[in-house]
């Protein structure tokens, strides 16, 4: 898949098959993501890689899924990630990492789609259980939490206009929706 087709096709995906990523793939993964632009160059994130059953069953509900459609959003028993990569920084090589972090996890996205695996971006989750249940040492603090596996579902996003619901939704198949806004309402060429 080209790059361009892979942005297009990339959707946040919250509910996997049960199926392992092998050990190489995901240091595949944190290569891409460890490569990403820095600020500076100053590279402040590290990553943590949650391949383990205990520790996979032990952060799990630590983490928050899908606000528009809960509970149905939600991964169920028998779909959960197959692993997690943890992106950590350390704020005292740079006290604003957030770009870092974006363009990392983007990579991450990105090189797992070419793979095959979802990936679903988690930010709202328990940040002092999670850096507990992981041991994060002290000078590190727990950023975002890629949740990965191979999809058993298929998103769709649709070009809506702004002023629409930008709410995402599922149809009567189950089929999720993403409401995104059309290219005509966002961008300006030369003036607006």
């Amino acid at each position: 898949m080209r790059v361009y087709e892979t942005i297009i096709a990339r959707r946040t995906i919250r509910k996997f098959r049960q199926a392992g990523i092998d050990t190489g793939i995901l240091n595949k993964l944190v290569n891409a993501g460890r490569l990403a632009p820095s600020s500076a160059n100053l590279q402040p994130l590290e990553y943590f890689v949650v391949h383990d059953e205990d520790l996979k069953n032990r952060i799990f509900p630590n983490l928050a899924w899908a606000g528009y459609i809960k509970p149905e959003g939600d991964p169920g028993p028998g779909e959960e990630p197959a692993a997690y990569i943890i992106i950590l920084a350390d704020r005292k090589v740079n006290n604003a990492p957030e770009y870092d972090i974006g363009a990392s996890a983007e990579n991450i996205t990105l090189a797992a789609l070419e793979e095959g695996i979802g990936c679903c971006w988690i930010g709202a989750f328990k940040k002092r259980q999670v850096a507990d249940i992981i041991k994060v040492p002290e000078g590190l603090s727990v950023e975002l939490v890629l949740a990965l596996g191979y999809p058993s579902e298929n998103p769709v996003y649709e070009d809506v206009k702004k002023g629409s619901s930008i709410k995402y939704y599922k149809d009567g198949t189950g089929t999720l929706h993403v409401p995104k806004y059309g290219l005509e309402e966002i961008v300006h060429f030369d003036r607006f």
